[in-house]
């Protein structure tokens, strides 16, 4: 501003022939005016500068505020964050075929829960689940601004489905046709569906919230080194479950079954005690496997469920595949208690989220529908293909077991489900022909409480006249 001026007219003056003494008094003089227009200009630059910076920190809260503002309207609207509409799909098919196979399976054996080894379309429903809190987790955690606080939020979302799984089927209630509640804590069942879900999803979150390296994602190859830890757990996990339930010497073991009496006072007559012969290392038949061998001894035999899916099977009923009297030759297992949801089977299980958390990576890292098919086709085609191979060799697709090959099986069906339905609502945008599938996805929970555990059932039995049979359900002719 002044500075330049004032240095043209002192270098104009010192062009001229002037004597020493003039010249350094000149020269002094003509500094000092240089000084006081840097003092000046700095002065002036401060003042508007500071004017320009504040100007500037109003417009960028004005921005702010108005996205902020926008966001929340954008909520309120429900145009905000969207949903994956295709998971909640899939979520509320597998509700869907959970309710069916629940109900229908008494009717049709053929599609409840395989007695042993093999599989129905009963024991896709358990897969399903722990696959879609798998892909759930790779899309809520793609970015974390607080791992304590995530951390946090996660095991305690994990207990509160632990707790409400034990009060769901740890025998507090009594089904649909008793009105009572409450349980002995010497008997509880501590396992089941919810809790095994709880383990797979904290495992997971743990996983995915400390485990995941920073880097730049552009191929298959860079989407497995970047989360190569988590795939190491995956491996940890499998061997820890092959080398167990392989491993293990089984010993002979013997129980207790309470003589039940049918009197109208009932009395207690006692208990019978039965042994079981095994002295065997990497049985998986329903006797003498290492799964029901650590549940025994971890949890107790009183806290298993009760009624084990193998009473169904030729050994233990005369109308198998379905429930019905024992053969009196029955071999003495058959009534001995064993879990479905025991914890070694859980080890396995858990792999299952992982394999769903690698989907939900590839729904976050590739952007393009054609990329995300191929990233999850090829290895669903792959798992199946190597699990029927396993079940060929000897390795038994079991549920209750949760073999490796089950797993592969299921977890490959799954993905190939996963990406049909991916591709009719995401793509093509077929969304009216799901439209209550995607409602009961988003509300799984509260359907899974109230219809799959009979709670509503139990509620309108609640209330009767005269007799706890003469309910609404008696009246509607529904036979309770």
């Amino acid at each position: 501003m002044y500075l330049k001026s004032v240095v043209s007219h002192v270098s104009g003056r010192l062009k001229g022939a002037w004597p020493s003494r003039v010249s350094y008094e000149l020269l002094r003089d003509e500094e000092k005016a240089i000084a006081d227009c840097r003092k000046k200009d700095s002065v002036i630059e401060e003042r508007y500068g500071n004017i320009n910076r504040d100007n500037e920190v109003e417009l960028v809260k004005r921005h702010c505020n108005g996205n902020q503002r926008g966001a929340e309207n954008q909520t309120k609207n429900g145009q905000g964050k969207r949903r994956l509409a295709s998971l909640d799909v899939f979520r509320g098919l597998t509700v869907a075929l959970m309710i069916l196979v629940d109900d229908a399976g008494g009717i049709l054996p053929a599609i409840n829960h395989s007695p042993w080894n093999g599989v129905t379309l009963a024991d896709f429903v358990m897969p399903f689940f722990l696959f879609i809190v798998g892909v759930s987790l790779g899309i809520v955690y793609k970015k974390l601004s607080n791992k304590v606080v995530a951390t946090r939020k996660a095991i305690l979302k994990a207990l509160k489905l632990l707790i409400l799984g034990i009060v769901l089927q740890g025998g507090f209630f009594h089904g649909i046709n008793d009105l009572t509640y409450g349980v002995n804590i010497g008997q509880i069942r501590w396992l089941g569906i919810l809790q095994r879900i709880s383990f797979g999803y904290l495992l997971a979150a743990l996983c995915e919230i400390w485990l995941t390296r920073n880097s730049d994602i552009d191929s298959s190859s860079r989407l497995v080194k970047r989360y190569y830890l988590q795939w190491l757990v995956t491996f940890v996990l499998t061997a820890l479950y092959m080398g167990l339930l392989y491993g293990l010497y089984v010993p002979d073991w013997q129980y207790e079954v309470p003589i039940k009496d049918t009197s109208s006072s009932p009395l207690n007559l006692g208990s019978k005690t039965y042994f079981v012969k095994c002295g065997v290392r990497g049985d998986v038949g329903p006797a003498c496997n290492a799964v029901g061998m650590i549940d025994r001894y971890i949890i107790g035999i009183g806290h298993l469920h009760q009624r084990p899916v193998y009473v169904r099977t030729k050994e233990c009923s005369v109308n198998s595949p379905d429930y019905g009297p024992v053969p009196s030759n029955a071999p003495s297992w058959c009534h001995a208690p064993f879990d479905p949801e025991g914890i070694l089977s859980s080890v396995m299980a858990c792999v299952t989220c992982f394999i769903g958390l690698h989907f939900g990576h590839v729904l976050v890292h590739f952007k393009g529908h054609r990329e995300r098919m191929l990233q999850w086709i090829i290895p669903s085609l792959g798992l199946v293909m190597f699990g029927c191979f396993l079940d060929g060799l000897g390795m038994h697709l079991n549920k209750a077991l949760y073999t490796f090959s089950y797993m592969c099986v299921t977890s490959g069906t799954s993905g190939l489900l996963f990406t049909g339905i991916y591709l009719l609502v995401d793509v093509y945008e077929y969304r009216r022909l799901t439209m209550l599938l995607e409602w009961m996805g988003i509300n799984a929970l509260i359907i899974y409480v109230l219809v799959a555990c009979n709670l509503f059932v139990v509620a309108i039995q609640g209330f009767y006249w005269g007799f706890p049979e003469n309910n609404i359900l008696s009246v509607l002719g529904i036979k309770s």
